[in-house]
């Protein structure tokens, strides 16, 4: 690995998402600000309409999808510049204006709900009756009308519209804070040269067969942290207070209901995932002790619990053979997925390496009419490769579900957003493994799956309980410090990893450093997505055409249903815990697999 980070002008093209399919020019992007800026004072002279017949009706549900239409690229455009480099000033500015005129936008529609709540539904379902062009329509009313105790009136809805602008104040200081200020002090990499530690290479250093390069990495992260934990806390604390906000507003019990009920997710199934997996605790603690042994420690710290358990296995993988393997592990899922995964690499859809001031970690975003998006930090790691397919089953689920649904039903809800991703994830490691006749490669690839499961069940559903616990705490009024959300923190590493390993003072900082804590109740949805996807993969790879089937109804399903029903359809229930269940099963397979093969190597 190269010392220096690249500057955004030295990569490639070819290497850089085609953000020109989205507007060909900055000018363009500010002549859609303005357009968006028109488009709310028209729908506003729309207000106090609705009675005058269905064609009213109609005209603003039109007006509203052209303004959200706008406002996805307006948004996604001036974000995805900004994270290209977020130390640009302009892109931060045009990330700034973009917020501001969106929610301009969301202040002029904010009559809309409110003024069909006032109306006789019986005169709602008699306009959809006589009025084909409505007709599509219907689930959105009817699910407006069963979230109808949860609404305001509509100059209470004006004044909440009002507040989106301000509302995301903690996360976007988060994200200038952790990607364009914090500077964190060079470290020494395996052959003891200087080298720059950057969020996106950390992880990389943790999977170092170095030790010291591990260690050196882990202390310079978190002593950064450290010397700014008090403002991170304050931060925390103030998204869980503005989640706070709306659960009250909206009369919810607490946060958490607000989260999932809105969302017509059960909050069982919150619960579940955190009771199976503290049900399994046990398999956790036996991964770490396996990985003690593995790598002949007499001490496990938090910056060993990532490196390869296989030794002198160095898996460089160029990108273009990072394609080529991932194309052959989703081959299952058939021809027709296979050309759109292509489209999607040869066309330019994702921007592939880190560069200097660009947003870490990977996601894929995109706007409605154009095509998905994916930004990578590639790194040339095997799970790079993985992130790649991960990225695209996320792509390809917001493709399929733009091309089958009509806009209002055609973005998927974020329960249902990981099952995709983490499918393809699912199918790569099955073909890996089962085309893999190296010993220790295979031992290294069953490692990479128990990591999965390590990371994607046991972590992240960690951080799901700790996020219970301090919302919980929050919701209830409780006065909650920094020292509280370490010690929360520092307590639940210590219960979900045993006591095999030594949960180092640094790692009770480690919250800080979750991004996704800003969105909040997000986290535990890897955890079920990963379950489903589990059992998805298998019946695809089980079942063949038949079990894809299934599961392009899941796939091309958007949010035309509840996404609880929409896995029903695909195969899977995840009301009950049996996925959870069956795929923690799994996970004691492979380590049962790996101490096998490792006892057959002893004789």
């Amino acid at each position: 690995m190269s010392d220096a980070v690249l500057k955004r002008d030295e990569i490639e093209s070819k290497y850089k998402w085609a953000i020109e399919d989205i507007y060909e020019s900055d000018e363009l992007f500010l002549e859609d600000c303005n357009k968006l800026e028109k488009l709310s004072k028209e729908i506003e002279e729309l207000e106090g309409t609705f009675g005058k017949g269905s064609e009213y009706l109609l005209k603003v549900f039109e007006k509203k999808e052209e303004i959200n239409r706008v406002a996805e690229k307006v948004v996604m455009y001036a974000n995805m510049k900004f994270h290209e480099d977020t130390s640009v000033s302009k892109y931060q500015g045009y990330a700034g204006k973009a917020q501001a005129v969106c929610a301009m936008a969301d202040n002029s529609m904010s009559f809309i709900e409110p003024e069909i709540l006032e109306m006789e539904e019986s005169i709602i379902y008699g306009y959809l009756e006589e009025n084909s062009k409505l007709k599509k329509y219907e689930t959105y009313i009817k699910r407006l009308y069963d979230e109808k105790s949860h609404m305001l009136s509509k100059s209470e809805e004006a004044i909440i519209a009002k507040t989106m602008e301000i509302s995301s104040a903690a996360s976007d200081i988060y994200d200038v804070f952790s990607y364009s200020d914090i500077k964190f002090s060079d470290i020494h990499d395996e052959n003891g040269e200087p080298v720059s530690l950057t969020t996106g290479r950390y992880g990389n250093f943790l999977k170092s067969s170095n030790r010291n390069v591990r260690k050196e990495a882990f202390i310079s992260m978190y002593s950064e942290y450290k010397k700014y934990i008090n403002t991170f806390a304050a931060m925390f604390l103030g998204n869980c207070k503005r989640a706070k906000f709306y659960a009250d507003i909206r009369k919810y019990n607490n946060s958490l209901e607000y989260s999932l009920l809105s969302k017509r997710i059960p909050i069982a199934v919150y619960d579940n995932i955190i009771d199976v997996v503290n049900e399994n605790i046990d398999k956790l603690h036996r991964y770490v002790s396996l990985r003690k042994k593995a790598l002949g420690l007499d001490e496990l710290h938090m910056y060993d619990i990532y490196v390869p358990m296989v030794e002198d296995i160095d898996k460089r993988i160029d990108f273009e053979e990072a394609k080529e393997m991932v194309l052959k592990g989703l081959a299952p899922m058939g021809e027709e997925y296979i050309e759109n995964l292509k489209q999607g690499f040869n066309n330019r859809w994702i921007d592939v390496y880190e560069n200097s001031g660009k947003r870490s970690g990977a996601y894929s975003w995109g706007p409605n009419g154009v095509h998905p998006y994916v930004l990578l930090n590639y790194q040339g790691q095997l799970s790079d490769v993985f992130t790649i397919a991960h990225e695209m089953g996320h792509a390809l689920h917001s493709f399929y579900s733009d091309k089958t649904q009509d806009y209002i039903y055609a973005e998927y809800q974020i329960f249902v957003a990981e099952v995709a991703s983490t499918c393809n994830e699912a199918l790569l490691i099955n073909y890996l493994l089962e085309n893999c006749t190296d010993r220790k490669e295979k031992l290294y690839l069953i490692n990479y799956f128990l990591e999965c499961f390590k990371g994607t069940i046991y972590r992240q559903t960690m951080f799901a309980e700790f996020e219970k616990i301090v919302h919980e705490k929050i919701d209830g009024d409780e006065i909650v410090n920094v020292d509280d959300l370490n010690e929360i923190y520092l307590n639940l590493n210590k219960k979900y990893y045993g006591g095999d390993i030594i949960s180092d003072d640094e790692i009770s900082f480690e919250w800080a450093r979750i991004p996704h804590f800003y969105n909040e109740f997000y986290v535990y949805q890897y955890a079920t997505g990963f379950s489903a996807a589990i059992a998805l993969s298998k019946r695809i790879m089980e079942m063949g055409d038949e079990g894809v089937r299934d599961y392009m109804k899941f796939l091309t399903g958007g949010s035309s249903k509840d996404p609880i029903e929409l896995l029903k359809d695909a195969g899977v229930d995840m009301s009950s815990k049996e996925p959870a269940r069956k795929a923690l099963q799994l996970f004691g397979e492979l380590l049962d697999e790996y101490e096998k093969i490792i006892a057959e190597d002893s004789i």
